[in-house]
């Protein structure tokens, strides 16, 4: 596996390409946020990085990799009600994970992005089922 290349925003890396369709849904809901959110994010659409782990694509890191997270659309993301996307702590807590509705994704790049909300406060925020659906309250 190639490294995953530089950046200027983060990144949603697809690993599931199972189903195009569900892919084509979850880039129209991740790229429409509501306000004031804005969709900054990369979407790197690679074969190469199918069937990936998060510990693969961590390792495919350069070492001088910019950002605090990375997003993964996988095949729980792909088949799951909302599209729950895999969101990786890149920072602190290396490796931690939680799901968030692919709509959420834009509040969550932008809060970590500008350092608004650090990512164990979204990773506390998840439901009953594991998943960030967003900020009570807003």
């Amino acid at each position: 596996m190639n490294k995953i290349p530089l950046t200027e925003n983060a990144l949603i890396i697809r690993t599931d390409f199972s189903d195009q369709r569900a892919w084509e849904k979850l880039k129209a809901v991740v790229s429409e946020p509501e306000e004031p959110f804005l969709f900054n994010m990369e979407l790197l659409d690679e074969r190469e990085y199918g069937g990936a782990t998060v510990e693969q694509l961590m390792g495919a890191l350069p070492e001088d990799y910019p950002h605090v997270f990375m997003v993964v659309a996988d095949k729980a993301a792909m088949a799951g009600p909302d599209y729950p996307l895999l969101v990786v702590d890149l920072g602190e807590e290396r490796g931690r994970e939680f799901r968030a509705v692919a709509a959420q994704a834009p509040s969550i790049d932008n809060n970590l992005s500008i350092g608004n909300m650090g990512f164990e406060e979204f990773a506390n925020l998840v439901d009953e089922s594991g998943v960030f659906r967003g900020i009570p309250g807003m």
